[in-house]
Order: structure tokens, then sequence, then C-alpha cells
């Protein structure tokens, strides 16, 4: 059996995300997903709390004949214990799947095997893209898979990051 790893920040889950999920569900027989920054919330770049994004990704996965684990991965300032912090929060294995070269540094320097995938369509299927969609009452939802669309209508997460993109600093 061999488990694969794939964090992101899920901010939120969209289709790029999704299409990686679905690729990497041919190579391995479970799949962690990492939510990184999970201690972040409530924000126009960390809008979605860390919950709400196992919501998202957990309802979005089910279509894929995949046993997954979403679990969360607090923020660690400290690349040189990146790698042992991750596996400390997660189960174990096998391969990790990135495409930010700073993660997949981290990795091999820890000796764990890792695979990259294109990117699926990036420039627009892009976190920053979404939520500026989202904050702009564009539409967004066709960019994320129908199941995040639910959980983000169920949690008010539309509201949300509107507001906080409000702010009153008088652009500072």
């Amino acid at each position: 059996m061999t488990r694969g790893f794939y964090i992101g920040r899920f901010q939120p889950y969209h289709n790029g995300h999704h299409t990686m999920v679905e690729r990497i569900a041919d190579d391995v027989d479970e799949l962690v997903l990492g939510i990184g920054s999970a201690g972040d919330s409530h924000s126009t770049r960390n809008p979605f709390t860390a919950g709400e994004r196992i919501m998202m990704i957990t309802k979005a996965v089910q279509e894929f004949d995949i046993t997954t684990y979403a679990v969360p991965i607090e923020d660690l300032d400290r690349n040189s214990v990146w790698v042992s912090h991750v596996q400390s929060m997660s189960p174990d294995f096998d391969v990790a799947y990135s495409n930010n070269p700073l993660v997949i540094q981290l990795f091999r320097e820890a000796s764990v095997e890792v695979r990259e995938s294109p990117m699926f369509k990036r420039e627009i299927l892009e976190g920053t893209a979404v939520r500026k969609r989202m904050i702009e009452d564009e539409n967004w939802q066709s960019r994320v898979p129908d199941a995040v669309v639910d959980v983000i209508d169920e949690i008010g997460g539309i509201e949300r990051i509107q507001m906080v993109a409000d702010d009153d600093s008088n652009g500072r």
C-alpha cells in the first residue's frame, strides 16, 4: 500500500486542487491532504478556518475512489524542521506531492520522495483569483467543486470574505 501527502492552504479548495487530487489518486492507495496555515482564518488571504477547509475537502473528494485524510498543519517558521513537524501531524506517508520549490527542497533534504505534477489551468485556478472573484461578487462557483460551493454557502463564506476585505485602513 502506498500513501501520498499533498499540502496546500486550500483557501478555498478549487478545481486546480481537485484535478491534482484526481491525478494523485491514480498513483497511491491513500492520500493525506495537509491543510497548511491551519491556524489562520478570517482574513482576505485566509478567509476559511481549518475545520471549514476540512469540510470542503472531505465532501469534494468523495467522488474519488481513494481513502483520504485531511489533517490541519499549523505554520512553523523554521524551515529546517518543517518536514518533521508535518510528519508529526500526519499519518505516515511514502511520497509527497508538490509544485512549490521550497516544499520540494525541504522534503528532498529530509529524504522524502517528491513527485511534481503539472498545474491545471494555473492562470485561472489560483486561490488568489478565486478569492478576488468572491470579494467582487463575480462568478467564482465555476472554479470550485460543487461541494465547495455548498460549504461556502452554508458557512456564509462570501459575506465573511467581503467583510474582512472591506477594512477601514484607507488603503494601508
